[in-house]
């Protein structure tokens, strides 16, 4: 029992501390609508289960044990954080209101986008990580019950991110945002800039 309550509190904790992935289903539900804001919920949710697999694997510890692959790994998310955050802050079209014309962002780019931000996302990756290997995991931790954390993490974060997804895509609060598009795609655009440069140059431990 003290297990789960501790998987339970670890992950509440990690899903709603502020990130990229909340940065990119705010931009995906505000820009794109309600539809892209949960579809790159989903593909955050799905993000998880990539860490929770090859950690189950082994093959996360041997990636904090290996430095020069973890570096790699850090900086391939910050280089993807990078590129999502210029693009954004330097786009100058003006997203419309009404989504009826079919050219707000393809239902695959809005799952691409999530699931690369948290597959990508070495914050993820150590949360994951570190919850398995000290909470998680003991001699007699059957299979079965890994898995279990592990969906129940991926599903977390799939009610937080679509909750926030069905708040800022709500029809009244995104057609103010998009009035101010301009300006928000910048600090949007500024914020993901930021994470990547302080993800890149953040020491590996």
């Amino acid at each position: 029992m003290g297990q789960i309550i501790a998987v339970a509190v670890i992950t509440v904790l990690a899903v709603i501390s502020p990130g990229a992935d909340f940065a990119m289903t705010v931009r995906n539900s505000y820009l794109y609508g309600r539809t892209a804001g949960v579809l790159a919920a989903v593909g955050i949710s799905l993000g998880v289960l990539v860490h929770v697999t090859y950690t189950m694997l082994g093959v996360g510890l041997l990636v904090s044990r290996t430095p020069a692959l973890f570096t790699a790994m850090k900086l391939i998310g910050a280089a993807y954080l990078v590129f999502i955050g210029y693009k954004t802050f330097v786009t100058k079209a003006q997203v419309d209101i009404d989504l009826s014309d079919g050219n707000g962002l393809s239902r695959a780019g809005a799952l691409r986008t999530g699931f690369l931000t948290n597959a990508l996302n070495p914050k993820t990756m150590l949360f994951v990580l570190s919850t398995y290997t000290q909470v998680v995991v003991s001699a007699d931790t059957p299979v079965a019950q890994q898995m279990g954390y592990g969906l129940f993490m991926s599903f977390a974060h799939l009610v937080w991110f679509s909750l926030a997804a069905v708040l800022f895509s709500h029809h009244g609060l995104r057609t103010r945002l998009l009035r101010r598009q301009t300006v928000l795609n910048k600090v949007i655009g500024t914020v993901l800039v930021g994470l990547g440069m302080a993800l890149a140059l953040t020491p590996s431990a």
